[in-house]
């Protein structure tokens, strides 16, 4: 019977370690998701954010154009409203594949990430340079903006696959936002011309440094 009992505790102690981390891994992961949050409140901001550099091109678009019409604007705000749009789904199905190797410091990429995007945005605000004011909305034109407007949004969809988000709300809200701004940038640059191009660039850049700071504080329980 001591025997017994000394085998059974044996193998008790070998098949431990097997299921212990797993379980300690998975439990890990579930706190990780109660702690990663990002509310419909902090997209709205963030898409607020990101819309600006396609609302400093709207602007600049509008400044171009001979002649305003609605049409005109629905198109530049369909095109940038759809690759800001796109460009985070991508980003997403990008972090996804690096989620498990990477959680530990997803905070950190997150701060960065955006901490980059922002400053750049305000270096390009505060440069003085003037974009090239073309008025042509051909396939070419558009598709060229379109994307170099959406690289960073690119760089927030990564960020998206290691938050709890709702991938399809957050894209969607940011398409419908980017949109609508720059749609507005493009009667905005008609009427007053590119003077709002900078504030514009430079709110942008604050306001996404300053989302990146809330996420690295709220995962270091500071805030």
């Amino acid at each position: 019977m001591k025997r017994n009992e000394d085998a059974l505790t044996e193998c008790a102690d070998s098949t431990l370690p097997a299921v212990v981390p797993g379980r300690e891994r998975l439990l890990q992961r579930e706190e990780g998701k109660r702690r990663k949050h990002m509310s419909f409140g902090a997209i709205l901001v963030l898409a607020v954010g990101l819309a600006m550099d396609a609302f400093a091109v709207a602007v600049c678009k509008g400044l171009a154009l001979k002649k305003i019409s609605a049409g005109k604007a629905l198109l530049v705000g369909v095109w940038f409203g759809g690759f800001q749009a796109l460009m985070p789904f991508v980003g997403y199905l990008l972090g996804t594949g690096f989620e498990d190797k990477i959680t530990a410091i997803d905070h950190w990429i997150a701060f960065i990430l955006l901490g980059l995007i922002g400053v750049n945005m305000i270096r390009e605000a505060c440069s003085g340079e003037e974009e090239d004011a073309n008025d042509s909305l051909d396939v070419k034109s558009m598709l060229l903006l379109a994307v170099a407007t959406s690289i960073d949004a690119l760089a927030v969809g990564i960020t998206f696959a290691f938050l709890r988000v709702n991938i399809v709300m957050a894209v969607s809200t940011i398409g419908v936002v980017t949109l609508i701004i720059s749609a507005i940038g493009v009667y905005i640059g008609h009427i007053f011309g590119a003077k709002y191009k900078a504030k514009a660039e430079l709110a942008g850049g604050i306001i996404l440094i300053l989302i990146g700071l809330r996420i690295l504080l709220e995962h270091l329980g500071i805030f």
